[in-house]
């Protein structure tokens, strides 16, 4: 039998504690509401959701308050219209996903900001409403703390997203309708990029640059990036989903690019790039590209399907050099190459590479000319081919032999639906555009450079 006094004591404790964790959760609740500044705090510079006219200075009120309280500014759903905010150290602006949107309404960036720290733009559509303007729609220079997620950045002009020296993390974004670049980061300092889809640029979807050769380190990760143009013409400076340009060991990983002018992946003179787990598709130049005045590219585990070229790691001329091309799967090798780009360049080619590089582990299927390509006149030098399998290529591997080539080995690939001929076949000699010999296997002894042994053809 229980206690009555004993049951009736425990009923108090629990009441008692019931009642503080209420107490707690009220306490918590206003804490909360204190620490964030709504829009109705302001007055009487209250702020207008779908107001007609400009809101600019009022909303520059509301952001400097809130920043210098270290408090996040939470703007309600609407259109606020609005050019040349500022966003000063600690700002945060937070809407409503979808629904909270900074219509561009004049010819300065909708949003700036200058030496800041601990920046945050979170669940808003930032929408550049096609006005014509040489700035970006969202310019951030020297900012440490970034932070920009769940946001729309919509109808820029130029660039919809640039950023100057900034370290930080942009995830989670959807940015459409760029006339320019979609992203464009310059002397990154840690940055992040990842989660994000990016859907229609004129002329780029994400750069990584340096305005010199160095370390940069930014992570690209994860992207969704589709339909990339090359409004402004070149051979491959624009027209690229991911563009790392003299910014060293910087990591491209698992994005998914599909549509793009020129490159998926695009490193010039990125010594130190790693191009890893990338799906790609309907690529217009060469798929994954390291070239010029690079040392070191890891290009590994990527999967592509119709492209003009599918991995080139050249340029030993201009000091490209030191690679690996391994685990890759790429198909339908067959487009022509665009317009812009030189008309001696190959296309139709699954791997082409120069120097100091091993090509291990990769599946080439259905290329329209030549399966893996290595050397290029007297540009090759220490390059291994091995374990590989071409499939479906009127000429599996073609080796240069010319007089001042270096060194290769090639050897235990396998090399199906190669179509011998007086141009083409297995493994084929070329010495610059002339064909040397159309069976290296049978005539490896004139190339003592070469090493040739345990291929299947």
């Amino acid at each position: 039998m229980h206690d009555p006094v004993s049951r009736r004591a425990a009923m108090v404790t629990a009441l008692a504690g019931i009642t503080a964790v209420a107490t707690a959760d009220r306490a918590t609740a206003q804490t909360r509401r204190a620490n964030t500044l709504r829009p109705d705090a302001l007055r009487p510079n209250t702020l207008r959701p779908d107001a007609p006219d400009d809101q600019s200075s009022a909303l520059q009120r509301a952001i400097d308050q809130a920043a210098a309280r270290r408090v996040p500014l939470t703007l309600p759903g609407g259109t606020f219209r609005a050019s040349g905010l500022t966003l000063p150290a600690g700002a945060q602006i937070l809407g409503t996903r979808g629904a909270t949107r900074l219509l561009l309404n004049g010819d300065a960036p909708l949003v700036a900001a200058r030496g800041a720290a601990a920046v945050t733009l979170a669940g808003l559509v930032l929408d550049g409403a096609g006005r014509r303007g040489n700035a970006a729609l969202i310019d951030l220079a020297s900012v440490e703390g970034l932070r920009i997620s769940d946001c729309e950045i919509k109808d820029a002009n130029g660039v919809a997203l640039k950023l100057t020296e900034v370290e930080g993390v942009v995830s989670g974004n959807r940015i459409e309708r760029s006339d320019d670049v979609a992203l464009h980061a310059l002397d990154a300092r840690g940055l992040t990029i990842s989660g994000n889809t990016i859907r229609g640029a004129g002329n780029g979807g994400i750069h990584i640059w340096r305005s010199q050769k160095g370390d940069d380190g930014s992570i690209v990760a994860d992207n969704r990036i589709e339909g990339i143009l090359a409004r402004g013409g070149g051979s491959g400076e624009n027209g690229n989903a991911i563009n790392v340009y003299r910014a060293g060991n910087v990591v491209v990983r698992g994005n998914r690019i599909r549509d793009a002018a020129f490159s998926a992946v695009r490193g010039n003179a990125a010594s130190g790039i790693q191009i890893l787990d990338n799906t790609c598709n309907a690529i217009g130049e060469v798929a994954l590209y390291a070239e010029f005045d690079f040392e070191g590219a890891v290009i590994a585990g990527n999967v592509v399907n119709d492209a003009a070229l599918g991995v080139a790691v050249t340029n030993f001329k201009q000091g490209g050099r030191l690679g690996v091309v391994q685990g890759n799967i790429l198909r339908n090798i067959t487009r022509r190459r665009p317009a812009g780009t030189d008309p001696n360049d190959g296309y139709g080619i699954g791997i082409g590479v120069e120097a100091d590089t091993a090509v291990t582990g990769n599946v080439i299927d259905n290329a329209a000319v030549i399966g893996i390509a290595v050397g290029a006149g007297t540009y090759l030098r220490d390059v291994t081919v091995s374990g590989n399998v071409v499939r479906g290529t009127p000429t599996g591997i073609a080796v240069s032999v010319a007089a001042g080539a270096g060194a290769a080995a090639i050897t235990g690939n396998l090399i199906a639906g190669a179509k011998p001929g007086a141009r083409t076949g297995a493994l084929i000699g070329m010495a610059w555009d002339k064909v040397a010999s159309t069976d290296l296997a049978r005539d490896a002894a004139r190339f003592p450079q070469l090493t040739v042994s345990g291929n299947r053809t």
